[in-house]
Order: C-alpha cells, then sequence, then structure tokens
C-alpha cells in the first residue's frame, strides 16, 4: 500500500526558489554536501536536469526530495539525489528515480550511469531494484572520507517493473 504522502506527491522542475529547500536536504543527507554554487551551477547548465518532489504535509506543500541529471546525446548521469529525513521510507526517492527514469526513455537516453558510496548498500539495492548493474569502482572518489565509489549503469529497454511498498531504503543523505 502506498504512503499518504505519494498521494499528493507532486514532481516539479526545479527553479532557484527552490534552492534553499533543496540546500537544506543537501545538508541534512550528505557529510560532505554540495555548495550553493554548485546547485546556482546546475539550474544553468545546459545538459542538466533538476527536478523536486513536493508532498503536502501540515496544510502546506513541502520539498521533500530532489534529483539532479545530465543528459548528452543518447546517455545520462545521474549526479544527486537525496531526500529529507523527515519523508524517507514513504516511496518518494523511488517515484522519483521512476519518474526520471521515464523522462530519461523518452528523451531516447539508451543508458545511465551513476556514482554510490560503497557504504550505501541502501541506494545501491534501490538502484538494483530498477535493474542498474555494477560495473566498476572508482577508488577514493569521496574527497571527504576517500571513500570507493561503485559505479553502476542501467540500459534502457522499455518497461520497468518496480515494487511500491511503505519500506524505502534509508542511509547517509540518500533514501
Amino acid at each position: 500500500m502506498l504512503d499518504t504522502a505519494l498521494k499528493d506527491l507532486e514532481i516539479l522542475p526545479m527553479t532557484i526558489d527552490d534552492l534553499e529547500d533543496v540546500l537544506n536536504i543537501e545538508r541534512l543527507s550528505y557529510s560532505s554536501p554540495w555548495l550553493k554554487s554548485q546547485f546556482e551551477k546546475e539550474l544553468q547548465n545546459q545538459f542538466s536536469n533538476k527536478f523536486i518532489a513536493k508532498v503536502a504535509h501540515d496544510g502546506r506543500q513541502e520539498t521533500a526530495a530532489f534529483i539532479i541529471f545530465w543528459v548528452v546525446a543518447d546517455e545520462a548521469h545521474i549526479l544527486n539525489i537525496a531526500v529529507h529525513p523527515d519523508f524517507r521510507r514513504k516511496g518518494i526517492a523511488k517515484s522519483l528515480l521512476f519518474f526520471t527514469l521515464n523522462s530519461m526513455e523518452e528523451r531516447r537516453v539508451k543508458e545511465v550511469f551513476l556514482e554510490v558510496r560503497r557504504s550505501n548498500v541502501y541506494a545501491q539495492e534501490l538502484y538494483k531494484d530498477f535493474g542498474f548493474k555494477e560495473i566498476g569502482i572508482r577508488e577514493g572518489y569521496y574527497g571527504n572520507n576517500n571513500e570507493d565509489a561503485i559505479v553502476m549503469a542501467l540500459e534502457i529497454k522499455g518497461e520497468r517493473e518496480v515494487a511500491f511498498d511503505d519500506e524505502e531504503e534509508q542511509d547517509e543523505g540518500f533514501i
């Protein structure tokens, strides 16, 4: 059964007006968060796609999550995705990723890449649920603690079947 938050979930393009909410989610999610200037550059980048997920909460719409990805030719790269701690384990990351992959498919993307911390097993499991496969390791990729990144890829072939339940993964910064 879907969480009530998902009934009111709305996915919208990220704008400069969303930046403070996005920065808050980023700081609450990661030990080495992106800087404001990095988000500002993404808002100006023609290859960058930025979306936020809003949910009804306490009588108002709140930004619960965001995703940033690039599309260049027929490839995409997911750069950043995070869910506010108050909204984790509600299926929001799955919905946002599902939306993103459908958007990529509409744009004729054939393959999607991403890096994920070796320690972030919950995020890895989420990606695997969507069909991502581990294709390599970037040693010492994360500068704040020299942690390795697992490189994952997904070949987009069409319909995706992902189970939506009340158990959304939660780990540092992700979901």
